[in-house]
C-alpha cells in the first residue's frame, strides 16, 4: 500500500491529511518549476502502466535527437535501478528514485533527484514515473507537460477506465505499434474516441520505439514545447548578426 496517498482508501488516508499532503507537495512542485524556467529546462512527467514502454520511449529520443539536444532523465522505481541503467547505456544522463513502497514519485523526491543530476545544464529532463495509471496523476511535480504511454496491447478503454491520467494528459503516445499485425483486434481509432472522451484537447501519437516509426513526430511535438539551448543559441547568433 503507498505510504503517502492512501491509494484512495480513505481508512489508509483520511481526507484532511490527505489535502494536507497534496499542499505541502504543490508548494515544492512550485518551487521545481520556478528552478526549470530560471535554467530554462523543459521537464516532462513521463507516465503509464508498468510495461507501457516508457523506457523505450526515451532510448528512442535519445537516438533521434543525438547531439541536438542535452537530455536527462529521473527515473522511479520501487526497488531497482533497471530502468536508469538502460537509459545511460542509451547515452542519457540519469538517476533513479527509489520510492520504496510508493506507487508515485512526488515534488519533493523529484527536488531530491535534481540534487544527484546536473540539471540545470539540460535542455529537456524526463521525470520516468512509477508505472501506474492511477497515483501518479494526483501529484504536481513542477514539469511543463504530462505525456502517457498507453501500449496497443493494454486495451481501447484504458482511457475511459483511468479516466484521471488520461484527463490529465498533455499527450498519449500509443506505443508497441509494431504489435498491431500481432493484434487485429485492437482498433486504434476507438482508442482515439475514448480519449476524446476525457483529454480536455485530445492530443495522440502512434510510436514504435522498436522501428522507429512516429518518433519522429514526437521529437517535433517536443521541440514545440521549449526551444533547446542549442537552437536558442543559434536564434541569438543570428540575431545579432543581423
Amino acid at each position: 500500500m503507498c505510504d503517502s496517498c492512501g491509494c484512495g482508501d480513505p481508512k489508509v488516508m483520511p481526507f484532511d491529511v490527505h489535502e494536507r499532503i497534496l499542499a505541502a507537495n504543490d508548494r515544492t512542485a512550485r518551487h521545481n518549476r520556478e528552478h526549470f524556467h530560471d535554467h530554462n529546462v523543459v521537464a516532462v512527467n513521463l507516465m503509464g502502466s508498468p510495461g507501457a514502454g516508457k523506457t523505450a520511449i526515451l532510448e528512442a529520443t535519445a537516438r533521434a535527437l543525438g547531439h541536438d539536444a542535452r537530455l536527462g532523465v529521473l527515473a522511479g522505481d520501487l526497488a531497482t535501478d533497471n530502468d536508469a541503467r538502460r537509459i545511460r547505456a542509451a547515452g542519457i544522463l540519469a538517476e533513479t528514485i527509489t520510492t520504496g513502497s510508493a506507487c508515485h514519485l512526488d515534488a519533493e523526491m523529484v527536488h531530491r533527484g535534481l540534487h544527484h543530476l546536473p540539471w540545470r545544464t539540460l535542455d529537456y529532463l524526463f521525470i520516468e514515473n512509477v508505472g501506474n495509471l492511477v497515483c501518479p496523476a494526483v501529484y504536481d511535480l513542477g514539469q511543463h507537460v504530462n505525456v502517457v504511454a498507453l501500449s496497443v496491447a493494454e486495451g481501447e478503454d484504458k482511457p475511459i477506465k483511468y479516466p484521471l491520467m488520461f484527463r490529465k494528459a498533455d499527450l498519449v503516445l500509443v506505443t508497441k505499434i509494431d504489435l498491431l499485425p500481432q493484434l487485429p483486434e485492437v482498433n486504434l481509432d476507438e482508442i482515439a474516441h475514448n480519449l476524446s472522451f476525457v483529454m480536455p484537447r485530445p492530443a495522440m501519437l502512434k510510436v514504435s520505439a522498436k522501428t522507429g516509426e512516429g518518433i519522429d513526430q514526437w521529437v517535433r511535438w517536443l521541440g514545440g514545447i521549449g526551444r533547446p539551448r542549442a537552437a536558442c543559441a543559434a536564434a541569438a547568433g543570428a540575431a545579432g548578426a543581423r
